[in-house]
């Protein structure tokens, strides 16, 4: 078998896309796989290898992926150090239920070091089964389990997974609508989508209005809308077309979970592990959470865990109230903890920061060149480009599919969004480097370009 170490650092191109043995492979995945496959469908090509920023395809064609498998492979495919503590752990213990070990121990342990000085030592850690769905389904029980009430509140445009119950507190009407019965109690609230205000305002007002409507809910006695067991929020939806909360509806969230005694769990799936320049993107906010999920990224090279971090006040879990079979990864584990020196040695933060910098002005530019981007946004290296018609503001999802292909076909892999699937998304491994960058933008703008319709009038 060929070493991924020869998996060429460089956009190449051997082949149309798909080629034929991606074809053949996608042919037969029709054949044999469920109908619920996303990925294939809009990116269709059959992965060989990966490494780094890079990922090559069975016909040999090498892709700027800006994918990292939905925000998992925060070092990049194959990082080898990564892969040595995997494969060390592999011939030592593979999988351990719940019961202690030391690499699990030292991971704990330092997983409850990065956070922020007043959380560490109030703080405790549950292992969930190993994906963030199941990790917002036990933060959902856990705060039931510790107010004694049953209802949640959630965002418009959230998206906190599959699973019934965090399908139940996610935004999307679609999944829910033909699967009957759905978990009751969730009450949605506007989230502040500035570029599309959902109280129909201006970008100036939006946010405040957002949360003072919040409020107002959560606190009349008269509004119909009984205290929750929990608020859950992403501060960056992801799914939802990459919208950072603004700093003022975050600070008044927290300000009246707290003052109203209802936890407030923030869904750190996604935004965990250093995506959005500090270990949680919380801590750019300034707010502590009750509970916090963490998932996709805590390996850092693809291998599945998901942890509660919350707060010892809510600790009521009685034995096996929140179970899973393959909660003891040690794998993950060791992969773990092989990426948190890999983090701190390489200044891996830094990097984030550096290149959220980079991605603001690049992607200004693109807009200044293209009449159909509405809106660019993101913090770290989670960003969005969302499309809209010039001449009406309506979403142009046509645009994005027709873009997102383009790109493909000249080497580079994005992902797209958003309410009306109009944004591309952005979401390189966190090791992706200036030039790197620069390229994909590159890629990217001339796929758009390509696509756009000229304005009318010209």
């Amino acid at each position: 078998m060929t070493s991924t170490d020869e998996v060429p650092q460089r956009v190449v191109r051997r082949t149309e896309v798909p080629g034929p043995r991606s074809r053949a492979l996608l042919a037969e995945q029709d054949r044999v796989e469920s109908g619920a496959r996303t990925y294939p469908r809009s990116l269709p090509i059959a992965l060989r290898r990966g490494r780094g920023c890079y990922v090559q395809d069975l016909d040999g064609n090498t892709y700027l992926d800006l994918l990292a498998g939905a925000g998992v492979l925060s070092l990049g495919h194959g990082h080898p150090e990564l892969v040595a503590a995997a494969s060390a752990q592999l011939g030592e213990l593979a999988h351990g239920l719940d019961f202690p070990t030391a690499v699990k121990d030292e991971f704990t342990r330092r997983q409850l070091g990065m956070l922020p000085a007043p959380l560490r030592e109030r703080m405790k850690v549950h292992y969930c089964g190993p994906t963030g769905a199941n990790g917002v389904e036990a933060a959902i029980k856990l705060a039931k389990l510790a107010t004694g009430r049953g209802a949640v509140v959630a965002f418009h445009g959230a998206f906190h997974g599959s699973t019934a119950g965090a399908m139940a507190v996610s935004g999307n009407r679609y999944p829910k609508e033909s699967v009957a019965n759905g978990v009751p109690g969730v009450q949605f609230m506007p989230f502040p989508y500035c570029a599309r205000c959902p109280l129909g305002l201006t970008p100036a007002v939006c946010d405040t209005n957002c949360a003072t409507y919040l409020e107002n809910v959560l606190t009349d006695g008269k509004g119909g809308v009984e205290l929750p067991a929990a608020v859950i929020v992403e501060l960056v939806q992801g799914e939802g077309g990459g919208i950072p909360a603004t700093p003022e509806f975050v600070r008044r969230l927290r300000a009246v979970t707290w003052e109203l005694g209802v936890p407030l769990v923030v869904d750190e799936v996604q935004t965990g592990c250093g995506r959005t320049g500090t270990w949680f993107a919380f801590e750019r906010y300034g707010v502590e959470p009750d509970v916090v999920v963490a998932s996709k990224a805590l390996s850092g090279v693809g291998l599945p865990v998901s942890m509660l971090l919350y707060d010892r006040a809510l600790d009521t879990w009685a034995p096996g109230a929140h179970i899973g079979t393959f909660r003891g990864n040690q794998l993950a584990f060791a992969a773990g903890l092989a990426a948190l020196d890999v983090i701190a040695r390489d200044r891996v933060l830094d990097n984030v920061l550096a290149r959220e910098a980079q991605l603001a002005a690049r992607l200004a530019g693109l807009a200044a060149v293209c009449p159909w981007v509405r809106d660019t946004r993101g913090l770290g290296l989670m960003w969005a480009v969302e499309l809209a018609d010039p001449a009406t503001g309506a979403p142009a999802p046509e645009l994005a599919a027709a873009t997102q292909r383009a790109a493909l076909d000249r080497g580079l892999i994005v992902e797209t969004g958003g309410r009306a699937e109009a944004v591309l998304r952005l979401l390189p491994p966190l090791t992706i480097t200036e030039a790197e960058l620069d390229e994909a933008v590159d890629l990217l703008g001339a796929a758009l370009l390509a696509c756009a319709p000229a304005p009318a009038g010209r």
